[in-house]
């Protein structure tokens, strides 16, 4: 059954109330087989639709029935909540509450019997992804942001960086990203001269300019802002070359780690680990890894699950945790079992 073809003979309900069977037939261009399974399907909605037989008989809704303003089917009303429920949880709904709010608007317009399906959705349905724990940008923010960068209009932010300082910024916004959990804004920063990346829950106050500014030729707003992420100035500046091909470098590891590049031919000396064992020797080809780590432990568990020898370049401080972690694991596997 057609759901275009119901929503257009509900409307007609509404707008020419006594229509016989063979009118709505003739008007929807449909059999009057099909008017009867329309009124079933309203009613299965929770939609009164009444008969009235005789000469000036015809179909309309219950007197005094008013029709909510939002109509959707099942299938509609369960993508709209199962939409909310996984924006929600991976942090992609904007604003403190917003999902909720909308979520309890929705099951008030529904019909009684839909509501209380879509209430055991909401209820039952489980999600494994992790919750995202960050605060979340304001609506307003987002769709100011959105639609200056859709009419190439410049933009000033009052933005708080990550150390706590405030700033006034005017920036040409390039496009928006959502990526783990976070709204991410890149575009022309004019204070700094150069494409730059900031949070979205970061900014105070975003006003559009009547100032226009050039399109970005070829500008790729998710492969720049994956980029930035690898490159934030954390405390220790890493560089690594694993013995593999640039395919399988880029499938483990994912652009928010590390830039990766192709290595020529020559060798780099260093200490290669292979298996957990150590050992002084020097990689020929395979790809250059560099990024930026806080904790170089957690940089060293990364390398030993790639799966793959590789070189530490630097620093000397990343080669000595990578041993660590070696005999750490050397030791663990040793140990008899705990009952």
């Amino acid at each position: 059954m057609s759901t275009n073809r119901v929503l257009a003979f509900l409307e007609l309900l509404q707008a020419r109330p006594g229509l016989t069977g063979p009118e709505l037939a003739e008007r929807l261009e449909v059999d009057v087989r099909s008017v009867r399974r329309y009124v079933r399907r309203l009613e299965d909605l929770g939609i009164p639709v009444q008969a009235e037989r005789g000469r000036y008989g015809g179909y309309r809704l219950m007197p005094g029935y008013r029709l909510p303003p939002l109509m959707l089917t099942g299938d509609e009303a369960t993508a709209v909540v199962l939409g909310l429920l996984a924006g929600r949880r991976a942090g992609l709904t904007v604003g403190e509450g917003a999902a909720e709010s909308a979520l309890a608007k929705i099951q008030r317009v529904l019909p009684g019997a839909l509501r209380d399906r879509i209430g055991a959705v909401e209820d039952m349905v489980g999600l494994t992804t992790r919750s995202a724990a960050t605060s979340r940008p304001s609506g307003a923010t987002l769709l100011t942001l959105a639609d200056a960068a859709r009419r190439r209009l410049r933009v000033r932010l009052a933005y708080r960086s990550y150390r706590g300082q405030d700033s006034e910024r005017t920036i040409d916004p390039y496009g928006l990203v959502f990526h783990s959990g976070r709204w991410y804004l890149t575009g022309h920063d004019h204070r700094r001269g150069e494409v730059r990346t900031f949070r979205l829950d970061r900014i105070g106050r975003a006003e559009t300019t009547e100032e226009e500014f050039p399109a970005p030729e070829e500008f790729d707003a998710v492969a720049h802002v994956m980029e930035s992420l690898a490159s934030v100035p954390y405390r220790y500046e890493v560089e690594v070359v694993l013995a593999t091909t640039m395919e399988e470098a880029r499938r483990r590891i994912p652009p928010t780690v590390a830039a990766l590049a192709p290595v020529d031919g020559s060798a780099v000396d260093g200490s290669a680990v292979n298996g957990g064992a150590v050992n002084g020797g020097a990689v020929n080809g395979g790809v250059r890894m560099t990024g930026r780590a806080e904790r170089l432990d957690g940089m060293a568990q990364v390398l030993a699950g790639l799966g793959v020898p590789f070189t530490v370049v630097g620093p000397p401080e990343l080669r000595e945790e990578v041993r660590a972690l070696a005999r750490r694991l050397e030791e663990w596997t040793g140990q008899a079992p705990r009952c």
